[in-house]
């Protein structure tokens, strides 16, 4: 009966102030995930955590960490003050909330990682359901097909249904979050965007805009209570939730070091399935994606392959749905041609001269008229790419 009234405390934590024992626990030094979650099993809470005689700590831990149980963190009062100012300050149509490990909206896929967050830190329409999460993730630095692919599988994919889950970066990450707020469902997160910092701040400043948008028809997430800034080891923390909150990851573009192979990693060591989008072969943003399709990652050419792999209650409705869109075709006789030489490789226009028949102002004529039509986009370098 005590176990019953102790969940019923933390799942109204918000309310009650009890996350401030939580948000202690996983302040406090010498005391990684993993051992913190021992002791809440052990002694039933983290105030009868606290409540315990270094003595009686010391059957568990070594002396650092039973030290470190018996006095606040350092910075406590500044953390608290930070956290209480944060929840004070909403904006209009805009919840907020501090989830702890055992909270009723804490996320279920995320309580079965080897070492989840004690509490996350919540911002936007947290009553919408966010119930088939994939993750969108690739490089900072896309190409600009990349993060059209980005932004159109994203959309796609939520308007199958599934919740899209990427972490705000700039990039591939940004094309994701801005692909499924194109027509949200006013029931569903639309998407959601877990932060390496604390929710009082955005991180890059760029993306404040999208994090409104976000908070708008999603949620932002973090584990980092406010003040956290953004500091590098951060990163690979908040990838294991991206990967954590979603049935499936797609990587659009990577390079063999990229972080969003971490997530992916991360994915497989979850069990989840992992879906990679092949690109040129001269392409470094390539090569992260071959690397994980050579492992076994499902190629991927649109939204509908990574639909058929996630759960059975996307219905196949939805799943016709997410075709992608007819495409005018394009009449003019030297489009044409600089579309065939172009193929889907970045190329100056040098190169495309060469491999047409083409003279220069024809060329910069029908090359003109396909950057405004949007088809091709002109890359640094002077490079050009077709785009659909």
């Amino acid at each position: 009966m005590e176990d019953t009234h102790q969940a019923e405390r933390v799942n109204d934590s918000t309310q009650t102030g009890e996350w401030q024992d939580w948000l202690r626990l996983s302040l406090t030094p010498h005391l990684g995930l993993q051992t913190q979650h021992r002791l809440v099993t052990l002694f039933g809470s983290p105030a009868a955590v606290f409540a315990q005689s270094e003595l009686a700590l010391l059957a568990h831990l070594n002396e650092a960490q039973a030290k470190a149980l018996q006095r606040y963190p350092p910075d406590w009062d500044a953390a608290l003050a930070r956290t209480l100012d944060w929840l004070a300050h909403t904006q209009p149509g805009v919840q907020q909330a501090i989830w702890t490990w055992n909270h009723q909206s804490y996320p279920m896929t995320l309580r079965e990682l080897d070492d989840p967050p004690l509490l996350l830190f919540a911002q936007g329409q947290l009553d919408r359901p966010c119930w088939l999460g994939v993750a969108v993730v690739g490089s900072r630095n896309p190409t600009p097909q990349g993060k059209e692919n980005a932004k159109a599988f994203a959309a796609q994919l939520q308007q199958a249904g599934c919740c899209i889950v990427s972490g705000l970066a700039m990039g591939i990450d940004a094309a994701a979050h801005v692909g499924a707020l194109q027509q949200p469902d006013p029931q569903r997160c639309a998407t959601v965007a877990v932060v390496g910092t604390g929710l009082d701040q955005v991180y890059p400043r760029q993306h404040h805009a999208l994090a409104q948008q976000v908070a708008q028809h999603g949620w932002l997430l973090s584990e980092l209570p406010p003040g956290t800034p953004p500091l590098p080891h951060h990163f690979p923390m908040r990838n294991r939730l991206i990967a954590g909150l979603s049935h499936g990851v797609l990587v659009v573009e990577a390079a063999l070091k990229s972080g969003s192979l971490i997530t992916a990693d991360m994915a497989l060591s979850q069990g989840k399935e992992v879906f990679a989008m092949p690109g040129s072969i001269h392409s470094v943003l390539s090569r992260g994606c071959h690397a994980l399709l050579r492992q076994g990652a499902k190629l991927v050419e649109n939204a509908q392959d990574v639909l058929e792999e996630l759960p059975m209650y996307v219905s196949s409705t939805q799943a016709h749905q997410v075709m992608p869109a007819n495409i005018a075709p394009v009449t003019d006789k030297h489009q044409q041609e600089l579309l065939k030489a172009l193929g889907h490789d970045p190329q100056s226009l040098e190169m495309l001269l060469l491999d047409s028949s083409l003279v220069l102002e024809d060329a910069l004529v029908a090359m003109q008229a396909l950057l405004d039509s949007g088809r091709v986009a002109q890359m640094p370098g002077g490079l050009y790419q077709q785009l659909c």
